[in-house]
């Protein structure tokens, strides 16, 4: 558990290590062997757990949610199902890298990519390049175009969620906020998750995987960007966040041998530079 002020390098080292496990999660996607909805179903709750513990150990109120954080919640399954089944109709790069045009919708939603200046048009442009880039051909029956389909949904649901939350984290604490927003997500998924129960079969492996999943990939890498947050700049916090879909395909190429192909990394260097160009402007 961190406690205490982090010293800059601890945090700028905290900072990379949340990116990292958050871009670790994806791997997930292809390790359980579950559908999409069990899968977030048992991150969210053992995220939620894990929170509550965190808030507990510092002696702070886990406080009561309102309407806010149910819709927050609803929002934060359907990104979260839709990044896990973008990772397994296709694969970890592609998930991550539909998903790292976030910040653009970020800019879409606050009214100003379109009335905006040259520069953040030009990061449009640049990720639509990139994304176009990725399919090899534009047919539904295609793996990459129904992943960067779902990508780009949860893209655009956690864009919104991060729309709606700048008003609520002046209100209360981060933590606060994904803990609630973690227990909300995991009731809007439960019954979708019992009706299919019957058909789902779980194993060990699943419940280990799940556990590492919700605890170090959600829970622990939360604390460790919000805790970032002590010394580093929103604007660093968002340009190093951009980084993800690196983090995550260099460990997908060393533990899954998803090694990604020329057109990959051609689209992916480019959806990334929008991505950080987008967070300069949104940071």
């Amino acid at each position: 558990m961190i406690t205490g002020r982090l010293s800059p390098r601890a945090a700028r080292a905290s900072l990379h290590a949340a990116v990292a496990l958050f871009g670790f999660a994806a791997l997930f996607g292809k390790w359980i062997a579950l559908p999409a909805t069990a899968i977030v179903l048992g991150r969210t709750i053992i995220a939620a757990l894990t929170l509550a513990a965190l808030l507990l150990l510092r002696h702070e109120h886990v406080g009561r949610p309102d309407r806010r954080a149910a819709i927050n919640g609803a929002i934060l399954a359907l990104h979260w199902v839709a990044f896990f089944a973008a990772v397994q109709v296709s694969n970890v790069a592609v998930g991550l890298l539909g998903y790292a045009s976030f910040p653009l919708f970020v800019l879409m939603l606050e009214r100003r990519l379109f009335a905006g200046d040259r520069v953040e048009r030009a990061t449009a442009v640049l990720a639509v390049v990139g994304l176009v880039a990725l399919v090899p051909e534009f047919v539904w029956s295609s793996g990459v175009v129904r992943g960067l389909a779902l990508g780009i949904l949860s893209a655009f649901t956690f864009a919104l969620l991060a729309v709606r939350n700048r008003a609520l984290v002046e209100q209360l604490a981060p933590s606060r906020i994904a803990l609630w927003q973690n227990a909300f997500a995991a009731l809007c998924l439960a019954p979708i998750v019992a009706f299919n129960g019957p058909s789902l079969s779980v194993t060990m492996t699943d419940v280990a995987l799940l556990l590492v999943l919700g605890v170090a990939c959600t829970g622990v890498a939360h604390t460790l960007f919000i805790a970032s947050l002590q010394r580093v700049s929103a604007h660093t916090a968002a340009v190093v966040a951009a980084l993800e879909p690196v983090y995550g395909i260099a460990l997908a190429a060393a533990l899954l041998n998803e090694i990604p192909s020329a057109r990959t990394l051609a689209g992916g260097a480019l959806i990334v530079a929008a991505a950080i160009m987008a967070s300069r402007r949104i940071a």
